[in-house]
């Protein structure tokens, strides 16, 4: 059965649990629960609620399953710009990946063989919380809802081919992420964030939100002046150096192999590839 909850170290207490304890109905549908005014009402309740399942007994699907846009800023750290021998775009550049790219924290990711060279890119993904047209830098961190790790898997032959992003970057399972939504005020500084990608068990992206070109107030407030964003909108900033496109010695991924991502603060993504006919 598909749930949700709030989870404190390695506990969780569900919906169903929240209700009995604190007497509010929450609603099935978590975009109505956090952005309709559930979650503040229960928000002072919180600190004395009683979490009583273990974290390991739960799988963890996409925090936001139906959110209108998931929006993705490519170049945008300055590491991985210059091993791409570019300069960073001065104003966004994005891609939309379609939701139903959406998977969980452990689920496999599942990619066609017609495809050869499967990509990592670890992101800092960010929630919007309401509804922004037009807004400024100086207000845009009222409109973030909260943070989590998105991986913007893309298979780059496709890439390459195209010469645009879509396809590559929008196969089903292609946006791991979560495992959870760590909220804004729980993320002092979203522009200090270590941010690490394995490869069984080997590093392959060591990096930092620090190296940001556009920083995340920046992000917002440009998007906002080109399209309404809504809540629930995911928002991936971009990743750092490390990912195998055009790479001399690229390793792409292959059938089997883990993919672990953590961002400082937020959690750890576990992935394997799965190579289907």
């Amino acid at each position: 059965m598909e749930t949700y909850g709030f989870v404190k170290d390695d506990t969780v207490i569900t919906k169903e649990e929240i209700t009995l304890q604190t007497g509010v109905p929450i609603p099935q549908n978590i975009k109505d629960f956090l952005f309709d005014g559930w979650y503040d009402e229960i928000k002072d309740k919180v600190s004395g609620l009683k979490y009583s399942q273990k974290l390991s007994n739960f799988e963890f699907l996409s925090p936001i399953p139906n959110p209108s846009k998931i929006i993705c800023l490519v170049f945008n750290y300055k590491d991985h710009a210059r091993e791409q021998n570019l300069l960073p775009p001065d104003e966004p550049s994005i891609i939309m990946k379609p939701r139903t790219a959406l998977n969980g924290a452990t689920g496999d990711i599942v990619c066609p063989s017609f495809v050869s060279k499967l990509d990592y890119e670890i992101e800092l993904a960010l929630v919007i919380g309401k509804e922004c047209k037009n807004i400024s830098e100086q207000t845009a961190k009222d409109a973030i809802f909260g943070h989590m790790i998105l991986n913007d898997a893309s298979a780059r032959d496709m890439q390459v081919k195209d010469k645009q992003f879509t396809r590559a970057k929008g196969f089903d399972t292609f946006a791991p992420c979560g495992p959870w939504i760590t909220t804004a005020d729980e993320v002092p500084d979203p522009q200090n964030l270590r941010m690490v990608t394995k490869v069984n068990g080997i590093i392959r992206q060591n990096s930092s939100t620090s190296n940001m070109f556009l920083k995340v107030p920046t992000i917002v407030s440009m998007l906002s002046k080109v399209m309404t964003l809504e809540k629930g909108d995911i928002i991936s900033t971009g990743t750092p150096a490390g990912v195998m496109l055009n790479r001399p010695d690229a390793i792409y991924l292959k059938d089997d192999d883990l993919i672990e991502m953590e961002i400082e603060g937020l959690g750890k993504l576990r992935n394997k590839v799965k190579f289907v006919r």
